[in-house]
């Protein structure tokens, strides 16, 4: 149960890789999607997808929480060897994911008249995109359970386990989108009914491999601990902090684009373009972030320092080298990637002005991702929420200063200060954290 004493680079690497190649096969549920639609409906029903997919998207992100909550306790439970409390993880996570998966079910109708307030399309669109969403959120228990169980198999480096979950829901979601659009000629609901079908698929699934991993390990769910409330407790407080924190990213990433929406369409497209670069880096980032969540949760589990120190270390040392490489990618691919994605000369010169930035961003990213997975696997969430919460402030004056005088390259500073305070602002509290954690 206990984890080895050394930590390797070939132990970092081994966690990592699966996870990259996950990460890089979720956009294809929305390409997918997208793709089949594209060819067989209407233009209001490809407007109805993006909009559909876009309000789950946000839903479910902010409910990410669940995955890296779980993570950090459950690496501190394998690290400490208490297989009573490995499974009485999963279990609490399970829990919480199914009550706020049916939470979402119960709260559907107000909730869809908030959210279609808010994203407003033509009546037909919206019409479709409604009826999406109708679908698709009976799909939210399972895909709920899905992130706390990811969290779970990360969290005891099974990182094995989410790719083979992500080929999986991917793969049917592909096939059945096909089968219901093409063959049966259901459009819209289709798309939503194909995946929901692949989401529960999963959560199956995952469910078989919790049990293996249950009989491998001599696990077993204890009621009195799933019972007992001060560990349910803490679990909530992470999440609760995890999930302030999110909110607070995803206001920074949402006033990066209002403000480029207000300075006209060809700069909103054009960093709409870099910002795919971004997203793409980011799947190689979160690898090494997802394993120093687990190796800093055994160390932090085990109460061994020096394990926690090498866990840090090594892990960095691998995203870093990854980040220079995308920093180097981005800059020598960048212009031929741009021309790629867009044909209008005037987006393509904006983008191609502004490739700098994303170029700079992964030399920047990889520290406060890093922090992240640090922080993440100790289970230290209010440090994470105060230091978010801060970098958001900072942010908002960087970019009421810049912007009005440099535009589009003040905003783009701004936001590389943003990246920036995040880093320092946790990377301020990273000395008392590996003094405290592991002690």
């Amino acid at each position: 149960m206990t984890s080895p004493a050394v930590i390797t680079h070939g132990q970092v690497f081994r966690i990592a890789w699966p996870i990259i190649l996950a990460n890089a096969a979720v956009p294809l549920l929305g390409i997918v999607d997208t793709a089949v639609i594209g060819h067989e409906g209407s233009a209001a029903a490809l407007g109805a997808i993006a909009i559909g997919a876009l309000i789950m998207n946000f839903v479910y992100w902010a409910f990410g929480f669940l995955r890296m909550g779980t993570t950090g306790f459950a690496a501190q439970a394998a690290g400490a060897g208490d297989g009573a409390e490995l499974g009485a993880t999963v279990g609490r996570a399970a829990l919480m994911a199914g009550a706020l998966g049916l939470a979402l079910i119960l709260v559907q109708v107000p909730l869809s008249l908030l959210i279609f307030e808010i994203f407003q399309g033509t009546e037909e669109v919206e019409s479709a995109a409604a009826a999406y969403f109708a679908i698709r959120i009976w799909g939210a228990p399972a895909a709920l359970f899905g992130f706390a169980v990811l969290g779970w198999f990360i969290g005891i480096r099974r990182s094995g386990y989410v790719l083979a979950l992500q080929v999986l829901l991917n793969g049917l979601n592909a096939g059945l989108d096909i089968w219901f659009v093409v063959g049966l000629d259901l459009g819209v609901a289709g798309i939503a009914y194909g995946t929901v079908i692949a989401e529960w698929t999963m959560a199956g699934a995952a469910s078989l491999l919790v049990l293996r991993e249950f009989r491998k390990r001599g696990l077993t769910v204890e009621l009195a601990r799933l019972r007992a409330t001060a560990p349910m407790l803490k679990m909530v407080a992470i999440n609760r902090d995890i999930f302030i924190r999110t909110l607070a990213l995803l206001t920074g990433f949402a006033l990066f684009n209002w403000e480029s929406a207000r300075m006209g369409d060809v700069t909103l497209a054009g960093n709409f373009i870099l910002m795919q670069f971004i997203t793409f880096g980011a799947f190689f980032l979160d690898g090494f972030a997802f394993a120093v969540e687990a190796l800093v949760g055994e160390a932090v589990g085990a109460k061994n320092p020096a394990r926690l120190r090498a866990a840090v270390a090594k892990s960095t040392q691998w995203a870093f080298g990854t980040a220079a490489l995308l920093a180097l990618a981005t800059w020598a691919v960048g212009p031929f990637a741009i021309d790629a994605l867009t044909n209008v000369a005037e987006v393509r010169a904006a983008a191609a002005s502004f490739l700098i930035f994303a170029a700079v961003y992964p030399l920047i990213g990889v520290w406060p991702f890093q922090f992240d997975g640090i922080f993440i696997g100790a289970t230290r969430g209010p440090d994470m929420r105060n230091a978010m919460l801060l970098s958001l402030g900072i942010f908002v004056v960087a970019w009421a200063l810049l912007t009005p005088a440099w535009g589009n390259t003040g905003l783009w500073i701004a936001f590389l200060i943003f990246l920036s305070a995040r880093a320092i602002t946790l990377g301020l509290r990273y000395p008392r954290l590996a003094r405290e954690a592991a002690a």
